[in-house]
């Protein structure tokens, strides 16, 4: 069976030409092979496409609508290939990308501009989400995800630490004192996410591996980490939060860390994570040299006094 494609470039030739035999010369075919191309098209379609005759072929009806359909579909086809050769060479397309939802708004959308900036042919679709997304079942180019990760056939790249801290207001800790162990937690308002297991509604997990546990019970509890640190700064309670959520209010003072007998738990790390394949798209490669490169070794959400 012939290919479609090239028969159609092949009949785009013949009618260029004007002839079988010029289009035989200029494709480097047999001119029985160039009939055989055109005779394939008109058998598939049920149509006649050319008048032969013995001094010159004409386009039929059929063959003129045929030819046009050709040309655009060629033309189309010609720009395409040359867009995918060209991504070989520079970054570019679209890039979707989704994020954690208070990470994405606070250390995601900032770096977006001079990413813009250095690769202007990459647009970005950014979208926040909470939930763990199907990178491939929902046609993600890279995720972004905080979680401690499991074998997987998808490729996976670390990007930087997360760290937990317990902090508060300092109106709340004037009003109800400072707490000095974690058992004192107890007694106190505490504000807990209700997404997490470890850092949830109802209990507060310490030490590095978690195995210290508390039982907390306060006024608020919510599945989004900056409605949780407004409330602590409004002296509500006391908050176990990423410092990426907390740092910009730790350095202003709104927040003050709490240092307790018990450390914070090891946190998970955030991971660059995408489909796998023989050649990384270069547009998902420089996004994430982008992060990392914009992360450092100390995240700007650790470099706090």
């Amino acid at each position: 069976m012939l290919d479609r494609i090239t028969s159609m470039q092949v009949f785009v030739r013949v009618v260029a030409q004007g002839s079988f035999a010029g289009a035989a010369r200029t494709l480097s075919l047999s001119q029985t092979m160039v009939t055989k191309h055109v005779a394939a098209l008109e058998a598939r379609l049920g149509v006649p496409l050319l008048h032969r005759s013995t001094r010159r072929l004409s386009l039929t009806d059929a063959g003129r609508l045929f030819l046009d359909g050709c040309q655009r579909l060629l033309s189309e086809l010609e720009e395409m290939e040359h867009g995918v050769a060209a991504e070989r060479h520079e970054p570019r397309g679209r890039l979707r990308l989704n994020a954690p939802v208070s990470f994405a708004i606070r250390h995601v959308a900032p770096l977006l501009p001079e990413f813009s900036r250095r690769y202007p042919l990459v647009s970005v679709e950014l979208g926040l989400n909470d939930r763990t997304v199907d990178l491939i079942e929902e046609g993600w180019d890279l995720t972004l995800r905080i979680r401690k990760m499991t074998p997987s056939s998808l490729r996976i790249r670390r990007l930087a630490p997360i760290r937990f801290v317990v902090c508060a207001a300092p109106s709340y800790l004037a009003r109800h004192g400072t707490p000095r162990t974690i058992a004192e937690l107890e007694h106190h308002a505490c504000l807990g996410y209700t997404l997490s297991e470890t850092v949830g509604a109802t209990r507060w997990s310490f030490g590095t591996k978690g195995d210290r546990t508390i039982p907390i019970r306060g006024p608020l509890s919510a599945n989004n980490g900056d409605v949780l640190r407004e409330a602590a700064v409004a002296g509500q309670g006391i908050i176990y939060q990423p410092t990426f959520i907390v740092a910009d209010e730790l350095r202003s003072g709104k927040l003050l860390a709490l240092s307790l007998d018990a450390p914070m738990m090891e946190g998970p790390e955030l991971h660059a994570v995408y489909a796998p394949a023989a050649t990384v798209p270069l547009k998902v490669r420089a996004m994430i040299d982008h992060l990392v490169e914009c992360y450092g070794p100390i995240p700007p959400w650790d470099r706090i006094p």
